[in-house]
Order: C-alpha cells, then sequence, then structure tokens
C-alpha cells in the first residue's frame, strides 16, 4: 500500500477575506457556465496577494474548492508558472532576469550583488529581516534594457549595475520607493547616450 506524508489542509486556514470574496465571484463570472476552473489563474493571484506573497496548501486547495476542481490540477497550475510561490518570500521579491540578453550584459553578477546585500545564500532564501527574497527568473521583456530585474509585481529595474541594485535595495529597505524604469536615464529602449537617428519630428501630427 503507498504511503504518503501529505496533510490534509484545514478548511478554516485560508478564506478570502469579505472583499476579496466579491472579487473572486466576479472573476467567475466572466466565464460561462460550466467553465469556472477558467478563472483558477485570477483566483491564485488574488490568494497569494491576500497570503503576503506566497500560497500555501490551503490556499491553493480553497481555490480549488472555491472552483469545485480537483485539487491536482490547481497543485499543477501553481508548480508550472513561476509566479506563483509556493513558500514565504521577502516584502520586496528580487526577481532577477538570467534569460540571454541580461546575461550577456552580466546579470550573474548582479544576482551576487542582490544576494550579497540582502545577507542571504541562496536564491528564494528569505532574508533574516524578511525585507527580501532574490530569485531568478526567466525573460522579463526588457530585452533592451538589459541587465535588469522586477520587484513584486510592480516595478522594473533596467540597465542595472551591480552597485546600482544595491542602492536600490538599501531604499527599498529604507521604505523608500526608487524611481523605477532604466537606471541611466533611458527613454524606452533608445540607445545608450541618446538618439542617432529621428531626432526631430517633421510636419503636423
Amino acid at each position: 500500500m503507498k504511503v504518503t506524508t501529505y496533510i490534509p489542509p484545514k478548511a478554516e486556514d485560508f478564506a478570502f477575506t469579505p472583499e476579496n470574496l466579491d472579487k473572486a465571484k466576479g472573476y467567475v463570472a466572466r466565464y460561462p457556465e460550466g467553465r469556472q476552473a477558467s478563472a483558477v489563474i485570477w483566483l491564485l493571484y488574488l490568494a497569494q496577494e491576500q497570503n503576503g506573497g506566497w500560497l500555501s496548501v490551503p490556499a491553493i486547495e480553497y481555490v480549488a474548492s472555491f472552483l469545485g476542481m480537483a485539487p491536482i490540477r490547481v497543485h499543477e497550475v501553481v508548480s508550472f508558472y513561476t509566479m506563483f510561490n509556493t513558500q514565504p518570500v521577502g516584502r520586496h521579491q528580487i526577481q532577477i532576469c538570467r534569460t540571454t540578453s541580461c546575461w550577456l550584459r552580466g546579470s550573474d553578477e548582479i544576482s551576487k550583488a542582490c544576494l550579497e546585500e540582502a545577507g542571504t545564500s541562496r536564491f528564494g532564501e528569505l532574508s533574516e529581516d524578511g525585507a527580501f527574497s532574490v530569485v531568478e527568473v526567466e525573460c522579463l521583456g526588457a530585452c533592451c534594457n538589459a541587465p535588469m530585474f522586477q520587484v513584486n509585481d510592480r516595478d522594473y529595474y533596467e540597465d542595472l549595475t551591480p552597485e546600482k541594485a544595491k542602492e536600490i535595495m538599501r531604499a527599498l529597505r529604507k521604505g523608500e520607493t526608487p524611481a523605477a524604469g532604466s537606471q541611466q536615464g533611458r527613454v524606452s529602449s533608445e540607445p545608450e547616450g541618446g538618439l542617432t537617428t529621428l531626432t526631430e519630428v517633421q510636419g503636423g501630427a
């Protein structure tokens, strides 16, 4: 007989707040009858946000129950997408892009600097003060301004150097909100050093 260490969650360990319950019902209502499972990612995001940035087993299985899904199907969704966290994260989760453009532009050094500033020795580890967890992720779509990292689900910090990465983290630790975007002052994906072509607008709009 197969023996498992799985412990079924207690129903009272997680439930949506009244406000999030209303939001969840609104998400589910977007889909036709019988297709409620299509709202699973919306509800997992909602549960993760409510649970301090990560999904516990009770939170995952609460969502499964809410949508009438087999728990294993929701666990599969959570384990597939890297934006879902299955362990506690810092107040500021530093997600460092490691894909080709960022790697060629020094993402390894950015990762090392971030771990040093967080005071952690490995990715995913929670800093002693609970301020940071640092992870590496795949392409975040800011290749023109590599290397970069994303803080939580909000801000992109681009054109980083190891020193600038540490400076941003120090500001976050102090409760400040550093200006997001290029840390070299670039606008959008214009070249380093400023525009060299199409520098003037010709004619009327």
